[in-house]
């Protein structure tokens, strides 16, 4: 549906921005809210997001130890019971759901050696269906489509695919509902409803005995339950509300009427778009303040929505439409050449439809940092977290190699020394390697969306700034306070990050298999999350 031509066309009533939304620089917008004593609380720290809190990594939620909230517990000293977060798969698991890129790139290389040549590409065609194929069954017939376990709710509560209206709605009877009989398609061999089978996981923890519950309700009853209570509170949403567009490369904006329905209608209104108008989001969003604003955690920390159109997996095709622009004429997918690429062949945003995304997710985020000013004047302990502003300073092509296009307020994010350190720098561009190890990106994993865990550590360490503007105290390994500034342990995220360390050879660059396993496999569509599911 995304990409008939009349679902492309950007609304009449869309205000197109000339200029990018500043960022704020003051977590309080300037607000004083006396702070009260602190209380003692169970839950030092709980999290609800979509695929970038859940630890979404390279086309899978698989190493969730390694999300961005899993680094801020291990800085604040907690244990691992201290911290609870959904593991979905083992590191002896079959690759991933729904599919992880990398460890498809190692077994690939693992077989057909640093490059393909031509005599093996149809046994390497078969081959990566047969490789899918195991991991469809496992999780669709296997010991994966065990239901999940019950227990205490996880601190990360963050699911992959989420926008701002899931968690106001889903609960896991509304997703074990949509969990439909797989059919085991020969030529769609990825998880079906993998999107809902993860977010079983974590909603079945978020259950009251036989009552299912969402996530927001979830985490008012972690709030008030006598002898519990939430010390930090982090929301991370938005992104899919527009994501979906750069990820098809296709936008389709969300129908007249929509803030006029009911959640559940809206949940099936939302099936046929993946970006929002800036009213419909803001009617989403006034649903979640309303809900956030019932849950006593000591300190809220809201994240605003980053420019979706800076993630690699829309690479800007050839030179700036002009010096001082921050666009492209087009954008497609990056291992398209600018001397390949065919405007009416090949799937791509023109500048018009990017600049269109942009403004409107400044709108969302005018929206988000309004929401946190009147809670905060309304003596609420609440903090706007510039996510959005973080890429910016991060943005390669955008900014960083366009002097002529920074707006007077942009600055370029000071790296931690480790990764300040490294040869080349990590950057925004897309992931590439090669037999001599990487050759470019960093902060991207390979499926162009998705941090690195090194990526992940800078999220980290920008909340751990906001947390330390509200006053949280972090505590070492044994428990004992730390003073200062604190630091993420960059040196243990470079050993734990494989992509960075060990980056996969396959097919030199890899950039050159993704782009291979895109035209046989289509799996920037298949696995990456971002198209609504109806109720």
């Amino acid at each position: 549906m995304a990409d008939r031509a009349d679902r492309r066309t950007t609304p009449a009533d869309l205000e197109i921005r000339t200029a990018p939304r500043r960022p704020v620089t003051d977590p309080t917008l300037g607000i004083d809210v006396p702070r009260a004593a602190a209380r003692p609380a169970k839950h030092r720290l709980v999290t609800i997001g979509d695929s970038l809190t859940h630890g979404f990594m390279s086309g899978a939620v698989y190493r969730t130890d390694l999300s961005w909230p899993a680094i801020v517990a291990y800085e604040l000293g907690l244990r691992d019971d201290e911290f609870r977060f959904p593991t979905h798969e083992w590191p002896t698991g079959p690759g991933g759901m729904p599919l992880d890129l990398e460890r498809l790139a190692r077994s690939f290389q693992a077989r057909f050696g640093s490059r393909l040549d031509w005599w093996e590409v149809v046994r390497a065609g078969l081959w990566a269906r047969s490789y899918m194929d195991e991991i469809e069954d496992y999780w669709e017939r296997g010991e994966g489509s065990k239901p999940p376990a019950l227990g205490e709710p996880f601190h990360n509560m963050g699911v992959y695919g989420w926008d701002v209206l899931d968690v106001d709605v889903l609960t896991a009877k509304v997703v074990a509902d949509r969990i439909a009989r797989p059919t085991d398609d020969l030529f769609a061999q990825v998880v079906e409803n993998n999107g809902d089978r993860a977010g079983l996981v974590v909603l079945q923890r978020a259950r009251s005995g036989n009552r299912p519950r969402t996530v927001l309700e979830a985490a008012a009853a972690m709030a008030r339950a006598p002898g519990q209570g939430i010390e930090t509170l982090v929301v991370m949403l938005g992104a899919n509300n527009a994501l979906g567009s750069v990820v098809r490369l296709a936008p389709s904006w969300s129908d007249d009427g929509y803030e006029s329905r009911r959640p559940a209608d809206r949940m099936i209104a939302k099936r046929g778009f993946n970006v929002w108008r800036p009213q419909h989001f803001a009617a989403d969003w006034q649903l979640l303040v309303g809900r956030l604003r019932g849950i006593d955690a000591q300190h809220v920390i809201v994240a605003t929505v980053p420019s979706v159109t800076i993630a690699p997996i829309a690479r800007g095709v050839a030179g700036k439409v002009r010096p001082g622009s921050r666009y492209f004429p087009h954008y497609t997918r990056p291992w398209i050449d600018d001397d390949d690429f065919d405007a009416e062949r090949d799937p791509n945003l023109t500048e018009d439809e990017a600049r269109a995304i942009d403004s409107a997710i400044d709108a969302f985020n005018e929206t988000i940092i309004a929401s946190v000013e009147a809670a905060r004047r309304d003596g609420l302990d609440w903090y706007v977290f510039e996510l959005g502003g973080l890429l910016d300073s991060l943005a390669v092509r955008r900014y960083i190699e366009s002097p002529w296009a920074r707006p007077v307020w942009w600055e370029p994010y000071r790296l931690p020394p480790q990764l300040a350190a490294l040869d080349p720098v990590p950057s925004t561009r897309f992931f590439r390697s090669g037999p001599d190890g990487r050759t470019d990106g960093g902060f991207f994993s390979l499926d162009g969306v998705h941090p690195t865990t090194i990526g992940y550590g800078v999220v980290a360490q920008e909340v751990i700034r906001v947390m330390q503007t509200a006053g949280v105290q972090f505590a070492d390994r044994s428990g004992r306070p730390r003073d200062g500034h604190i630091l993420v342990d960059f040196d243990r995220l470079l050993a734990a990050d494989t992509l960075i360390r060990d980056p996969p050879a396959a097919l030199t660059p890899t950039l050159a298999l993704l782009g291979w396993l895109d035209e046989r496999l289509d799996w920037t569509k298949r696995i990456l999350p971002f198209t609504p599911n109806p109720l």
